[in-house]
């Protein structure tokens, strides 16, 4: 399953890159400034480790400070989740090896920082993504998911606002986190949750 996935996001990225760059570097262009100092757009940004370390280490710490097997199984599966989302990035972009806007496109596109390195997919778009799907699954009430996702959304545009990320590495980035999230969610019910007879 996860090659498939795989598989796909890579026909979706040469896709993107052979009949829609212009696009995406236009789209790029539309939300990077000419000076992306914004203070709430780095801060966000930087929200993706910390928030995702935080949801699985509270409800592990939750767990086994009330012994609750149910609060410990959602804090491993979101851990799990994560764990699948670091291999897959960095997987692909190895794989992929694809430039960062700044580094392509000095000249129109205005990076916060100068970050050297691959740029397909985002891995602070799929680690928040990761997170947000996990939640999602285990929390179905939409005053979870509803800001879990605009989190997430909200970690993804900041990447393309402060000119580290493509608009697509983004969108492959949510797309490796979902994944993963689902992934993570299929092996735990497959190998670890008791069939019932």
């Amino acid at each position: 399953m996860g090659k498939k996935i795989a598989a796909i996001l890579l026909l979706l990225f040469y896709f993107s890159s052979a009949i829609a760059q212009g696009l995406d570097l236009d789209i790029t262009k539309g939300i990077n400034p000419n000076n992306p100092r914004s203070g709430y757009w780095k801060g966000t940004t930087s929200t993706a480790f910390y928030i995702s370390g935080a949801v699985p280490f509270s409800l592990l710490v939750t767990g086994f400070i009330k012994d609750d097997p149910y609060l410990k199984k959602r804090g491993y599966e979101i851990l799990g989740a994560i764990a699948l989302e670091l291999a897959l990035s960095e997987t692909i972009k190895i794989t992929v090896d694809r430039d960062r806007p700044g580094e392509k496109h000095p000249t129109t596109i205005f990076p916060y920082k100068n970050l050297k390195g691959r740029s397909f997919p985002s891995g602070h778009a799929s680690l928040a993504f990761a997170t947000a799907a996990s939640l999602s699954m285990q929390y179905r009430k939409w005053y979870v998911t509803v800001p879990a996702y605009c989190w997430a959304a909200s970690v993804g545009y900041s990447r393309v606002y402060l000119g580290v990320h493509y608009a697509s590495d983004v969108l492959g980035g949510a797309a490796v986190g979902i994944g993963s999230a689902y992934l993570a969610h299929w092996l735990e019910h497959r190998l670890f949750t008791p069939r019932r007879r």
